[in-house]
C-alpha cells in the first residue's frame, strides 16, 4: 500500500518490496555467502566460546537464523529473549522447545510495570501497543552483547527492504545504532519516555549501550536477510523440523496463517492499529509476502484479504483493558485518534473501510 512509511514505487508503479523481490532472483548471492563466510571467519571463537548474539523468541525467523549459524556454519551463538507482556502460551512453549533443541539462551525480562507503563504511552502517543517492548528487542541484544564482549549481533530479516521502506540497508550488511533509533522505533523513544515520566535505573534496558558499555569492541549489527534470499516459509518448515516449533490450531487473528507471531497477545491489536493508520493490515502483509515468492497470484491474494483482513481482535478486549488499565472508552479513543480518516467511517461503532482493492 502507498500509505506505508518509507514506501517507493518506480515509473510502472512497483513497490521497493516488488523490485526488491524481482532483483533478488538474478542477484548474484554466493558474493554474500562469501562475504558472510568471512564475517564469521573474523568472529568465530576456537575455543567454543560464544561468538556472536542472535535475538530469538521461539518463532520461525531467528530460529531459523540461529541454527544456520550453529549447524551449518560452526558458530556458537547466544540467543537472547526479551519476554513480551502477555505472552501466549504457545509462544511460551515454542521458547521452551527452541531451547531444548540444543541452544543457550539469556532471557531478559523488564520491571513489569516498566514495560505496562512505555507500552500504554506507546499506544497512547505513537499508536503502536507494545513500543516498549519493540525498544527492549532493539536495545537488550546490544547490552547483552557489550557485557560479554561479542561485537556480532543478527536479526532476522531487514524489514524496509524485505516489506518496502526504506532501501538504505538494501546494498549494505551493516547499520548503527542511529538507524534503529530513527528508523525501525521512528524517532519515538524520547518522546514516549518523557510522556510516561520514566528515567534512571527504570529505563536501563530501554537505553542503547553507550559508548562506556561497548568499549573498544564495535557493536557489528547485521541482518540476516542480507546474506541469503529471505523466505519466511522455509524458516519455519526448518524451525517445525529442527527447534520444536509449533503452529496455533486456528489461523491468527486478522490473517489466514498461523504459524508465526504465536508469543504474545498483543500483536492482533498492533495488525488492527496498522490496519486503521494505514489501510492494510496482517493479512495484506501475509498475502504480499507470498505473491513476492511465488505461492500464490494476486487474485488469490485479494479473496484473503477481503475475508480476513482488519478483524477487531474481541476475544482480548478485556485482557488489553485490564493490561493498559483503561476503561473501553479510553481504549476506543485511543484507537479512534490514530484512525486514518480519509480510509474509514465509523459504522456501528467499528471503522469501515471505504475504498475497495481492486
Amino acid at each position: 500500500m502507498s500509505t506505508r512509511p518509507r514506501i517507493t514505487f518506480d515509473d510502472h508503479g512497483r513497490c521497493n518490496a516488488c523490485q526488491w523481490a524481482e532483483e533478488k532472483k538474478t542477484l548474484d548471492w554466493s558474493i554474500r555467502q562469501n562475504e558472510l563466510k568471512k564475517i564469521l571467519g573474523e568472529h568465530r571463537s576456537a575455543t567454543g566460546s560464544f561468538d556472536c548474539v542472535v535475538p530469538v523468541s521461539g518463532g520461525k525467523d531467528g530460529s531459523y537464523v540461529a541454527y544456520q549459524l550453529k549447524h551449518n556454519y560452526g558458530m556458537h551463538p547466544l540467543t537472547v529473549t526479551v519476554t513480551p507482556a502477555l505472552s501466549l502460551e504457545l509462544g511460551n512453549q515454542n521458547l521452551k522447545n527452541f531451547i531444548a533443541s540444543g541452544f543457550d539462551n539469556i532471557q531478559v525480562s523488564a520491571a513489569g510495570n516498566v514495560l505496562q507503563t512505555l507500552n500504554k504511552f506507546g499506544f497512547i502517543h505513537k499508536g503502536f501497543p507494545y513500543f516498549g517492548w519493540l525498544i527492549a528487542i532493539e536495545t537488550v541484544p546490544l547490552k547483552i552483547a557489550a557485557k560479554f564482549n561479542l561485537s556480532l549481533i543478527f536479526y532476522g530479516e531487514e524489514g524496509e527492504t524485505e516489506y518496502g521502506g526504506s532501501t538504505a540497508l538494501k546494498d549494505t550488511p551493516f547499520h548503527g545504532i542511529d538507524f534503529m533509533r530513527d528508523v525501525y522505533l521512528e524517532g519515538g523513544q524520547d518522546l514516549v519516555f518523557k510522556e510516561a515520566h520514566l528515567d534512571g535505573e527504570a529505563l536501563s534496558f530501554f537505553r542503547f549501550p553507550t559508548p562506556t558499555e561497548i568499549g573498544d569492541n564495535q557493536l557489528k549489527i547485521t541482518h540476516w536477510s542480507y546474506f541469503e534470499n529471505w523466505d519466511p516459509y522455509r524458516n519455519y518448515l526448518l524451525a517445525k523440523e529442527k527447534c520444536g516449533l509449533t503452529e496455533s490450531p486456528d489461523t491468527n487473528s486478522g490473517t489466514f496463517t498461523n504459524f508465526a507471531q504465536n508469543d504474545q497477545a498483543l500483536y492482533s491489536l498492533h495488525a488492527y492499529m496498522m490496519y486503521l493508520k494505514f489501510g492494510f493490515g496482517r493479512a495484506t502483509q501475509d498475502a504480499g509476502i507470498e505473491i513476492r515468492r511465488g505461492a500464490m497470484n494476486r487474485e488469490q491474494a485479494m479473496n484473503l484479504v477481503k475475508l480476513y483482513d482488519g478483524k477487531y481482535p474481541e476475544q482480548f478486549i478485556d485482557l488489553y483493558l485490564d493490561y493498559y488499565q483503561m476503561s473501553q472508552q479510553e481504549f476506543d479513543a485511543t484507537i479512534d485518534k490514530w484512525v486514518n480518516k480519509s480510509l474509514f467511517e465509523q459504522k456501528n461503532n467499528r471503522w469501515k473501510p471505504t475504498f475497495k482493492i481492486k
